[in-house]
């Protein structure tokens, strides 16, 4: 069973930087995807930024400029920079990644921007 575990979650200010981090028990360095989703009250789950194999990135039109994804093989580690935080980006953060055709989520990190 594949474990992803995120940790960084705080509560910050608006304007602060945070930097999550999702550490996988599985060699990611040939995963198809990666990803960190979110999740903010009585909205949906979203996605945030995602990873391919190839190094490509993709970011939510809403964090564009401000996050940035760092993907650290050696250390089975997806990590989420995050500035310039904003009262809408408070949420449940989330990793998630494709193994063998199956989707995989971690148990979330909260998040919480109040000024």
């Amino acid at each position: 069973q594949v474990q992803l575990v995120e940790s960084g979650g705080d509560v910050v200010r608006p304007g602060d930087s945070l930097t999550l981090s999702c550490a996988a028990s599985e060699d990611i360095s040939t995963l198809n995807f990666m990803g960190w989703y979110r999740q903010a009250p009585g909205k949906e789950r979203e996605m945030v930024a995602s990873i391919l194999r190839s190094g490509r990135t993709n970011y939510a039109d809403a964090v564009k400029g401000r996050f940035t994804l760092s993907k650290n093989n050696a250390k089975n580690t997806l990590d989420l920079q995050m500035d310039d935080l904003s009262l809408d980006d408070t949420a449940t953060y989330y990793c998630r990644l494709l193994l063998h055709g199956d989707y995989f989520w971690g148990q979330g990190t909260q998040v919480t921007v109040s000024s």
